[in-house]
C-alpha cells in the first residue's frame, strides 16, 4: 500500500469513527402512542395516591408530543415533551409553577415522577377510554 492510500485510510476511519453512534436508533426509536386524555394523581414520599390530581391532554407526531397540563390546583398550561422507547419527557416552563417529568408508558398507565419547584412529585395516569 502506498502513502497516498495509507493516509486517505487513515483520514476516513478516523472521520467515520467521530460520526459514528451506537446508540442512535435507541434516541429516536418510538414504541408508544400517547395521544389522549390522561387523568391520575401526584404526590409525595413515594405514594402517588396522596396527592392531587393529575391530567394530560396529548398529541402525538412521531417522537414530538404536545398538549395541556392541569394539575389539582386548577389552570391550564400548554407542554411540551418526547416519547423515546417506553418512555415520554414533558415539561412546562414560563409558568408560575414549572416542572418536567419522567414517565414509562406501560399500555393505558403511565407512572414516574415529576421535578417540580416544590419537590419530586410520584406521578401515576391511567388514558380514559
Amino acid at each position: 500500500m502506498n502513502t497516498i492510500t495509507r493516509v486517505i485510510l487513515v483520514a476516513v476511519l478516523a472521520l467515520g469513527s467521530g460520526c459514528a453512534r451506537p446508540d442512535w436508533i435507541q434516541d429516536t426509536l418510538v414504541t408508544v402512542d400517547v395521544t389522549g386524555v390522561w387523568r391520575g394523581s401526584a404526590g409525595r414520599g413515594g405514594s402517588a395516591y396522596s396527592g392531587g390530581s393529575v391530567e394530560l391532554t396529548l398529541q402525538q407526531s412521531g417522537a414530538k408530543v404536545t398538549g395541556r397540563f392541569r394539575g389539582a390546583e386548577g389552570g391550564d398550561v400548554p407542554i411540551e415533551g418526547t416519547v423515546s422507547g417506553d418512555r415520554l419527557t414533558v415539561s412546562v416552563s414560563g409558568s408560575a409553577r414549572p416542572f418536567k417529568a419522567d414517565l414509562q408508558v406501560r399500555g393505558d398507565d403511565m407512572i414516574g415522577s415529576a421535578a417540580t419547584s416544590a419537590g419530586i412529585t410520584s406521578w401515576y395516569l391511567s388514558r380514559q377510554r
